[in-house]
């Protein structure tokens, strides 16, 4: 379990297909704490430390991840939002996320409002009914919350904390976007549908 609260901008340092992709990940963690077997949410999704070095981790990614995700994008120097498990007294800053993705949303316009940028994404059409406005989605990792929608259209603002401590920053129309819904949304729809 995660919060979507990025706690560092990892790098991309090598790809190597071995059966399964393998990707050592540069990180301003403290690996000599980082188990292996350990749960690292990378861009949202959940993955599993394989080796780690004293300024990296390598994690494994499987063909159904990576047709599931963004992270078949992923190139060496790419910038990855990364964040911890969370643990037993973390404080929960931003909610429940699970690190599963559940699809892909794309960016269809960024504005710059202020110093802050709107967003606007457009979700897959069977996950546009769980988002909803003031509700909460993770966004390549990160929890943000949902400004308005509009069909399968939604609106994110970015304030400049964020832009800096995430890649949201480098964000740009077209981009594909791992899209986690409110874990709360998708049982109350699955009550209704037992209602």
């Amino acid at each position: 379990m995660f919060t979507g609260i990025i706690t560092d901008i990892g790098e991309v340092l090598a790809l190597e297909q071995r059966g399964d992709l393998r990707v050592r990940m540069g990180t301003r963690y403290d690996t000599a704490g980082l188990d292996i077997g350990a749960s690292v949410a990378c861009d949202g999704v959940c993955l599993t430390v394989v080796a780690t070095g004293p300024d990296w981790f390598e994690v494994e990614t499987s063909a159904e991840t990576l047709s599931k995700t963004n992270l078949d994008r992923w190139r060496e120097g790419s910038r990855v939002n990364l964040e911890r498990a969370l643990r037993v007294g973390d404080e929960l800053g931003g909610h429940i996320v699970s690190g599963h993705v559940d699809g892909i949303a794309e960016v269809v316009a960024v504005a710059d409002e202020g110093d802050s940028t709107r967003v606007t994404l457009r979700a897959p059409d069977d996950l546009a009914k769980f988002i909803a406005p003031k509700g909460s989605v993770a966004l390549n990792g990160t929890s943000l919350t949902v400004n308005e929608v509009s069909g399968a259209d939604f609106g994110i603002n970015f304030i400049p904390h964020t832009k800096k401590v995430t890649t949201w920053g480098e964000v740009a129309v077209g981009d594909p976007v791992n899209l986690e819904i409110d874990t709360l949304a998708r049982y109350v729809a699955r009550l209704r549908e037992w209602g």
